[in-house]
Order: structure tokens, then sequence, then C-alpha cells
């Protein structure tokens, strides 16, 4: 079966598994959705006829909250009511509003304040002049300070109680105030006698408490609050009139008396947070003062959605009876299906494994004709370097007898040829060493027939270098190419046979420099260093590169790029196998000179200095 056939069955399998979910969710959809509907609809209509009953009775427990409040704040602002008319009867008192030494009258308001919790108490003449303070001894004293512009001074000049709250104009702390006239045995009035109270430990107790409460005056403008960024906010529209009279009593220092931006169901103005809040107020209080408390609904909503939610619940309860019920019944249907989906699961399994495999059978059989093809390429190779061999082996033995022979002869050469001597010795000797080069390099094509019997000793890599670029200089010279070399100072050792590095050296080098036939400017660079601890030689060219062959693909036998006749493709394959058999490594890429050329990168593993061959 192919992949295309399993692939179908899968399908279909997956296909039969579907159809058996959408049987199951078929009975779940007619009668879902609508009942989740309803339920839900139940719920908001259940919440909105039950929150007005909830809401009614935090109602009432905020009335009785809003009883407390007005009821402590009668009495804080009335406790010290009576305090102003008994010193003003006090004759020690009269006698310094009419002039008299008022150092002592000092002393006394101080202890009376002290005694009587007040912020202070102080004495004025009919002028408004303060002759007399509590704080006489505080840097803020009242005393020398002159307040007949104050509302609650006007009253009492007048004849009256006067009653005001304001921040002061010499301590800037707000507070209530309480003046009465100070008369004298005549019944004139000399002077006025007034107590300021501080009212912070009751707002205190109000920001303590957790509730939201304000306290208005008859402008609209918070006196007090729980929270202190809400006092002197107004929660009506304030007149420019009412503005300039407040701002000639200095009654509330700089404030701006910007109002709320909530509006409650009241429609005042409140903080935003309490505006869907329940607004109670009373204005049972003195000096035409408002008590506005502003009770959170969240917990008669809390209360209205867990009746709610319980309606949810008992619904769910019930939804989840009916499921189990149908579920009873879809098992029967769903069980068939799910039996022929596992069958086709099964089958699909199988199918799967047999085609990875025939996939795998596929891989080793090409594999082994690849290395069949391989083999085949290598054993002809063997039989061309046997044969090669044959043939060269008594031609390189016959012009060596020559050399020999005409060597001899030299030596028998008279006196009167003895100046021509040495320079046919020196050729002799180039043309035996060209044969010995000739000699090796046959030996070489045995490397095919019988790889590895070359003898290995310690070399240095260095000394390779010279060696090969002699051997390609004619090739060089031919192409014009520009050579770099860059070897280093410190010997690079590695255990091998010096004729077969340099015969990697030339094929590389050789390589590059036919890569650079057609190359207007021709670079070739050698490098070799130390790469941790092994030896690394690069070859660079400014040729036409690799294009989109690999290494293996250029290192297989008889592959070339060149021309018909031009080579045979086996220096690469020949280079790397000896490379291998030096323990290193050949590799190849693009890019020898910026995006121009190849580069062909040799490793070896090296021998420390100290090693003996």
């Amino acid at each position: 079966m192919t992949s295309r056939d399993a692939s179908a069955s899968t399908v279909g399998a997956t296909g039969a598994g579907s159809r058996g979910r959408r049987q199951a969710g078929g009975f779940r959809q007619p009668y879902l959705l609508p009942v989740a509907v309803v339920v839900f609809a139940l719920a908001w209509l259940l919440i909105a006829l039950v929150m007005p009953y909830f809401r009614a009775d935090e109602r009432t427990r905020a009335t009785g909250r809003l009883m407390v409040y007005e009821t402590t704040l009668r009495a804080e602002i009335e406790r010290f009511e009576h305090l102003p008319f008994v010193l003003a009867n006090d004759p020690r008192l009269v006698e310094v509003a009419r002039g008299s030494d008022p150092a002592a009258l000092n002393q006394r308001l101080e202890t009376f304040a002290d005694r009587a919790g007040i912020e202070a108490i102080y004495l004025m003449d009919a002028d408004g002049h303060t002759i007399a303070a509590s704080n006489y001894r505080d840097e803020g004293s009242f005393v020398g300070q002159n307040y007949s512009f104050r509302p609650y001074f006007k009253e009492a000049k007048a004849g009256g109680t006067g009653h005001f709250f304001g921040v002061g104009a010499t301590t800037r702390r707000p507070g209530y105030f309480i003046a009465v006239p100070v008369r004298d045995a005549a019944g004139a009035i000399v002077g006025v006698i007034a107590v300021k109270v501080s009212l912070d430990a009751l707002e205190t107790s109000w920001n303590r408490s957790g509730d939201a409460i304000l306290v208005t005056n008859r402008d609209g403008v918070v006196v007090l609050a729980s929270q202190p960024d809400w006092r002197y906010r107004t929660v009506v529209a304030t007149t420019d009139a009412d503005l300039q009279r407040i701002r000639a009593n200095r009654q509330f220092g700089g404030a701006e008396l910007t109002a709320f931006s909530g509006a409650s169901e009241l429609g005042v103005a409140v903080p935003p947070a309490f505006a869907d809040a329940i607004h109670l107020t009373t204005s049972n209080l003195p000096n035409g003062w408002s008590l506005h408390y502003l009770a959170d609904d969240q917990e008669a909503r809390t209360r209205a959605w867990l009746l709610a939610a319980g309606i949810l619940v008992l619904a769910m309860l019930t939804l989840l009876a009916a499921q189990l019920l149908r579920t009873a019944r879809m098992r029967r249907a769903l069980g068939r299906s799910e039996a022929e989906e596992a069958a086709l699961r099964r089958m699909n399994e199988r199918l799967a494994h047999e085609i990875e495999e025939r996939r795998a059978a596929e891989q080793r059989l090409e594999q082994t004709e690849s290395e069949l093809r391989r083999a085949s390429r290598l054993a002809a190779l063997g039989q061309l370097a046997a044969s090669v061999n044959h043939e060269l082996a008594q031609p390189i033995a016959a012009m060596r007898n020559q050399l020999i022979a005409l060597d001899l002869s030299r030596g028998k050469t008279g006196p009167s040829d003895a100046a021509a001597v040495p320079g046919d010795r020196r050729m002799l000797g180039r043309l035996s060493s060209l044969l010995d080069r000739m000699e090796g390099i046959t030996r070489q094509l045995k490397f095919f027939s019988k790889p590895g019997d070359g003898i290995m000793t310690r070399i240095d890599l260095r000394e390779a270098v010279p060696e090969a670029l002699a051997l390609v200089q004619p090739n060089i010279d031919a192409q014009s190419v520009s050579v770099e070399v860059d070897l280093p100072e410190r010997p690079i050792p590695i255990r091998g046979n010096r004729l077969r590095i340099e015969q990697v050296l030339v094929n590389l080098l050789r390589n590059g420099i036919d890569a650079m036939e057609e190359c207007d400017e021709p670079r070739l660079r050698l490098e070799l260093g130390r790469d941790g601890e092994g030896a690394r030689l690069l070859v660079r060219d400014s040729g036409t590169g690799l294009g989109d062959r690999t290494m293996d693909e250029l290192a297989e036998p008889f592959v070339t790029s060149r021309a018909s006749g031009k080579g045979m493709g086996l220096g690469l394959s020949i280079s790397r196998e000896i490379v291998r058999e030096h323990g290193g490594t050949l590799r190849a890429w693009n890019g020898g000179f910026g995006e121009d050329g190849a580069v062909f990168e040799v490793t070896f593993p090296m021998i420390s200095d100290q090693d003996d061959d």
C-alpha cells in the first residue's frame, strides 16, 4: 500500500471519529443553548426583583448609622458651647478687656485650654485685636492678631453668639469657633471671648470606621469628611457672590472649592466612586450644617448575586441530571462509532509501520547501490594504477640506468672537457631528482590498490609547503598567479608521510590554479597555522568556486569539472584518502576572497615537540 492509500485510510478513520463526535454534539445542541439563555434571563430577572428589597434593608441599616454619626457630631460641637459664657463673666477677663495687664490671664487661659482639650481660647478687644490667648507661648500665637473680619467676631460684637468653621488665619489649621461678647458692669460690650475647637479626632474616627461621611455648611462646602481629600469640595454649584463672601472671610484659605464630579441619587455632587451608593442626609444640625452618609450597596448586590447563583446552581444540577440521562442513551450510539474508529486506527498504524519499513529498505538499497558504484570506481582505479605502474616502471628504470651510464661516461672525460663537467653534473643531478619524483609519483598510483603502506615519520608541515610550491611553479608562472604564503615561525610537527602530504598540497594548489584559468587577477593564498591541538592548512583561490557541489561529490573518483583531456578527477579523491590516513579532515566551501573563489581546509592532529618518531 502506498503513502497516499495510507493517508486516505487515516482520513477515513478520522472522518468516522468526527461523525461520532458530531452525533454526540447533535444530542447537546438542540437544548443546551436555549436552556442556558433562559436560565441566565431568569437569574437577571430575579436580581432585578430582589435587589430593591436588599437595598431597602441596607438603607435601614444606613439610617441607623446616620443617626449615630449625627448624635456624635452634635455632641462634639455643643460640648464647649457653655465655656465662652462662663469665661465672659470672669471679672479678671473683663478687667483685661478694659485695659489691665494680660499676663496673668494668659496663664489662666492656657490652663483652661489644656484641661478642656481645646485648641485655643483668646480674648479680643472691641476692635478685634487679640490681647490675651492660651497659645501666647507658641510661635503662631493669636496675641496681637486682628480678627475683626471673622463672622464670629461680628456676631459677638453685635451682642449674639458667633459660630464659625474655617481655616485658621494664623495657624492655617481648621477648627470650629464659638464667640460671645464680654460686657462690663454697665452692660457695655468691651470685648469678645472666643474658643477654637479642633474636630480632627472626630474625622479620624470616621476614617477608621471605613464609612463615607460628609458634613457641609449652608453654602454646600464640605467642612468635615471621612477622607481628607474631600474637604473643601462642594456638593452644589457655588455662585460668584458666595465665593467672594467666603474669600472675604478667608474661611477656607486658598481652597478652590470645586464640586465633586459624581452625582448621587439625591441629585447632589458626590465623589465619583459613590455615584451609585445609597445617599442619606440630615439637616438637623446647628449652624445650618448637613450630614451626608454614603452607603455602598455592595452587600445588597452580593446578596442578590448569591441568590441568583444558588438558582443557577440548582438549574445546573437539573441540567446535569438530564445530561446524565442523555449520556446513557448516547453511549450506545457512540459505542459503534468508537469501535469502528479503533479498528481503522489499528489498520492505519499497521499501514504506517509497513510504509516506514519500505522507506527504510529503499534507503538501505540506495546506500548499497552508492557503495557498489564507489567500490566499482575504486576497483577500476586500482586496476588502472596497477597497469600504469607496470607500464612506467621499466621506462623509468631504463632512464635511470642511462643516467648512471652517462654519469660514468662523464667521469672518464679528459682534461680538455673539465670546464664542462660541473655544469653537466648539475644537470644530471636535476634529472636524477626528477626521476626520483617520478618514481615517487608512480608509487602513489599504488594508493588505490594497496593503500596505507607509506611509512609515517615525524615531519614539520612547514617544510612540505616550499616543495609543493616548487612543483607547481611552472603552472603559477604560466597563468601569472599572485601567490601569498603565510607560514608560522614555530614548527608544525605531525606524524605522516612527507611525500603524501606534498602530494595533497600539490593537488590542492593545482585545483586552485586550474579554477583561475579565466580569472583576470588570479590570486592564490596558502595559510598554515595551529588550531588548538591540531594543524590547519587553508588554500584560497579567486576562481570560479565550487558552485552547488559538495565535498563528497568533488572527491568522487573520475569526477572533474575540467575539459576533456585536462584531468582525470583523481586529485581530490586521492587527497582525501591521504588526509584520512593521517587522521585528518578535508573540507571545502565557497568564498576564498570575498564572494569569489573557494577555500580548501586540511586539518591534521599535531604531535608534541618532545615526541620521538
